[in-house]
């Protein structure tokens, strides 16, 4: 058995506990220190965490022992701590999106690679049993060759729950960069890489209304469209259409539905790691549900970082950074057509990911930082 990984996180809010919950006690993987713009969160955080160190964010960075930085700060810092992180020469797992400009995602990516050190990204849902077994199913040919699907998310607007929900409605943020890695990053799963996109965009209103915590019933405006919709051609030559959005209330359609020549996939929600996937065959009469044949079984945030660990330069990371800049130039992408009323092709090229074999849970969180 190898040593663990020394991993250093930086960002303490609300999705660090997921990714805690997953990594503390991991063997592949040992959190050696912490640190957050309230030092005192992170002070809190360490003290419940034997032999993690509570750190400024520099002195985090400079750290020589520390590995990996796992880069937990909202998608506006995300570029600069990674890049920070990469030029001490360290590897990096950001949590999506890999940054808020595509500039900025290629320059990680690009410095990552003359510093010789890797970068893994957020969605890692894509990797439990839900998106992975419908893509088994695929790879199988049980819907024969896939020419469509679409991908659907509505939600009246994160407002309603976050105590703090600003970052959502100021630039780089909107529904498709907060949610549209989980949709884009599946289909790239399910259906490789886009070439195209084209896309329009909309904003209901001009203001939000917080409806929970201290600043609840507190206005503050919304500078991004809040409704994005478009089309994505992949390279295979499907075609996906994709909805985000923060201005509709419920919807009936499965979170992602693939349509092949001899039958049809519901594809449950990819902002989750399992989910039930069915079937509807040509000239069947009913959806028929799919056992769990691929992926992490209950799996949870934080797999994507011990998958990138695993794969110690033997495989490229399966929620690794080039298929993230894949989907930043994605979303991007769409949002620039939408702004000039063009279809427009994407310069970035990147692989299918590797599929995750059906692995229980006893066995991923029994590796070590060897691969054992």
């Amino acid at each position: 058995m190898g040593d663990p990984h020394r991993v250093g996180v930086v960002g303490l809010g609300f999705i660090s506990r997921a990714y805690l919950d997953t990594l503390a006690n991991h063997p592949a993987v040992d959190i050696v220190a912490l640190a957050d713009l309230d030092a005192s969160r992170s002070a809190a955080v360490a003290a419940t965490m034997p032999g993690t160190e509570a750190l400024s964010v520099e002195s985090l960075l400079a750290r020589p022992d520390v590995q990996t930085v796992l880069n937990l700060t909202i998608p506006a810092a995300h570029a600069d701590i990674s890049l920070g992180a990469i030029d001490a020469g360290k590897n990096v797992y950001v949590e999506k999106p890999l940054a808020v400009a595509f500039p900025d995602g290629r320059s990680i990516i690009e410095r990552a690679a003359s510093a010789g050190v890797r970068v893994g990204c957020a969605p890692d849902t894509v990797l439990g049993t839900g998106t992975q077994t419908a893509r088994a199913a695929i790879d199988g040919g049980l819907i024969g060759r896939p020419m469509s699907a679409s991908a659907v998310m509505v939600t009246p607007g994160h407002e309603r729950w976050h105590p703090n929900p600003d970052f959502y409605y100021a630039p780089g943020g909107g529904p498709l960069l907060d949610m549209g890695p989980y949709y884009i990053s599946a289909l790239i799963h399910l259906l490789g890489p886009v070439r195209a996109v084209s896309g329009a965009v909309s904003r209901l209103r001009d203001e939000r209304v917080i409806g929970s915590g201290p600043r609840t019933g507190q206005r503050f405006p919304a500078q991004v469209a809040t409704h994005v919709t478009g089309v994505l051609e992949h390279v295979s030559g499907a075609l996906s259409t994709i909805t985000t959005s923060f201005d509709g209330v419920a919807t009936t359609a499965a979170p992602i539905e693939v349509h092949g020549e001899t039958g049809t996939l519901a594809v449950p929600d990819p902002n989750y790691f399992e989910g039930v996937v069915r079937l509807f065959a040509l000239g069947g009469t009913e959806w028929r549900v799919l056992e769990p044949r691929a992926g992490y079984a209950e799996s949870s945030r934080g797999i994507g970082l011990i998958d990138l660990v695993r794969a110690d330069g033997q495989r490229p990371p399966r929620a690794g950074g080039d298929v993230a800049l894949h989907v930043l130039e994605t979303m991007t992408t769409l949002l620039e057509s939408a702004a000039e009323g063009r279809r427009i092709e994407l310069k970035t090229v990147v692989e299918r990911p590797a599929p995750v074999p059906l692995t229980p849970v006893e066995a991923w969180k029994a590796y070590d930082a060897y691969g054992h």
